[in-house]
């Protein structure tokens, strides 16, 4: 075999993992995996494992951080909802790129997008009595279902891909119909497949949530991010799709890590709909002391889990959300790059015996962008995570974010600029080489 690592360093660093599966390792364990390999090795993967931002943060966010801490934030506690002026950009933010009106008092700074999530799915698994069961549109992201494990919810899945179109009609009435719902959750662009939902569906999914009170918590995880269309103009079309046009049903969870490179400063954003925060849930008053739905959330919820996001990054996110706002800062543009990257990435390994494994919405090509899924001949997703390693490539299993597509995996274009993409098809021709003559570093 012509692999460019060690094989016995591989072997080795993978038996003192004690991993019961490498290819069923969480996103974290195969990172801190690679880490030592590349220690070891002193050689540099091709990192593809976690969607780790690969930009700068934007100058204006870090200035504006700087400048209120210069001002002395950072000897006062924040206000745990969100300082004033972050409330209004991201309402503002939400109206002109969503198209959807949100008051500003219904919007808040979390700790990180992740946060977001994790509390939006604890008021919503204990809203209405009897109905504690989340459900996950996937594939998805892995971490989220452990937050509803943690948080001892149940949980339902489906892979959405073989229900697109009309389809999801049929079979997302046959879940919600059973009263047992409390929320379903999806990322849109989704994290790993990244297929993008159409009105049509997003109009399926408010539809449903309407009809059977259920909350949609829709991941933004990815703002903006489908570069088919030009979403860049505040306030004006095209807007950015969502279920808030279809519903009054939903939470809107937006982190500022990928669109906004913000990612080390861990905030996100949350928009409750203004029905949904006015409303009421008898399941409410034994967990957080209220009936009243976005009362119980903040003073409830929210308290509970952090006394606020770090005073200074929210002056720099304030900041930041204005110039975009403004139309002073094209946050869109300044992303773009993940979409040239999957491009080359996606024909690289096309080139050298992969194969796409989500590769339409609908009828439509998949846009390029921050993820993309390959497979290849003879592995399956779990076997080829560990095969790979051997090649100095490192990515997750399809099976581990609840794809039925177990042949593949997910790649993550951001820690993979131009200077690497010779290297990467190096590699891809070593593995695609060995692989014709049935050589594979494991059985």
């Amino acid at each position: 075999m012509n692999i460019p690592i060690s094989g016995d360093i591989v072997r080795e660093k993978i038996r003192d993992s004690r991993l019961a599966c490498v290819g069923l390792a969480s996103i974290r364990e195969l990172n801190r995996l690679v880490g030592e390999i590349e220690a070891a090795s002193d050689t540099r993967f091709i990192r593809m494992e976690m969607g780790i931002p690969g930009l700068p943060p934007p100058d204006i966010a870090v200035e504006g951080e700087i400048r209120a801490l210069k001002k002395g934030v950072g000897a006062v506690y924040p206000p745990f909802d969100g300082i004033p002026g972050l409330k209004t950009e991201i309402s503002r933010f939400v109206k002109l790129f969503l198209d959807v009106d949100v008051q500003p008092a219904h919007c808040l700074p979390t700790v990180g997008s992740m946060q977001g999530c994790f509390l939006s799915m604890m008021m919503a698994g204990r809203r209405i009595k009897g109905r504690d069961t989340i459900l996950f549109i996937d594939p998805g992201f892995p971490v989220n279902k452990k937050q509803a494990q943690v948080l001892g919810l149940p949980r339902e899945s489906f892979d959405v891909y073989d229900f697109r179109g009309d389809r999801l009609r049929d079979k997302l009435e046959s879940v919600l119909s059973t009263g047992r719902i409390g929320a379903l959750m999806y990322s849109n662009p989704n994290n790993p497949s990244w297929i993008c939902f159409t009105e049509k569906e997003l109009g399926i999914i408010g539809e449903l949530c309407s009809r059977y009170d259920v909350i949609a918590l829709e991941d933004l995880a990815y703002f903006g991010m489908d570069f088919r269309q030009d979403t860049s103009r505040p306030g004006k079309p095209p807007f950015i799709p969502t279920v808030a046009r279809y519903t009054d049903n939903y939470i809107l969870l937006i982190s500022s890590s990928k669109s906004f490179s913000l990612a080390g400063q861990r905030i996100g954003m949350t928009a409750i709909s203004d029905v949904l925060f006015d409303s009421t849930g008898d399941g409410l008053p034994p967990w957080f002391g209220s009936d009243r739905f976005g009362y119980a959330y903040i003073f409830g919820g929210m308290y509970a889990l952090s006394s606020g996001v770090c005073h200074s990054t929210q002056y720099g996110l304030a900041e930041l959300l204005e110039a975009v706002n403004d139309g002073r800062y094209n946050f869109v543009d300044a992303v773009k790059e993940y979409g040239r990257r999957a491009r080359t990435m996606k024909r690289l390994f096309t080139e050298n015996g992969f194969s796409l494994v989500y590769d339409k919405d609908e009828d439509q090509p998949l846009a390029d962008g921050f993820y993309f899924t390959v497979a290849y001949p003879g592995y399956t997703g779990v076997g080829l995570v560990e095969a790979l390693l051997y090649y100095g490539i490192s990515a997750i299993s399809l099976q581990t974010t609840g794809s039925s597509r177990t042949e593949g995996v997910r790649a993550c274009v951001s820690l993979t600029g131009e200077d690497r993409f010779k290297e990467l098809e190096e590699r891809l021709k070593r593995f695609d080489a060995d692989a014709k003559k049935g050589l594979r570093p494991v059985d």
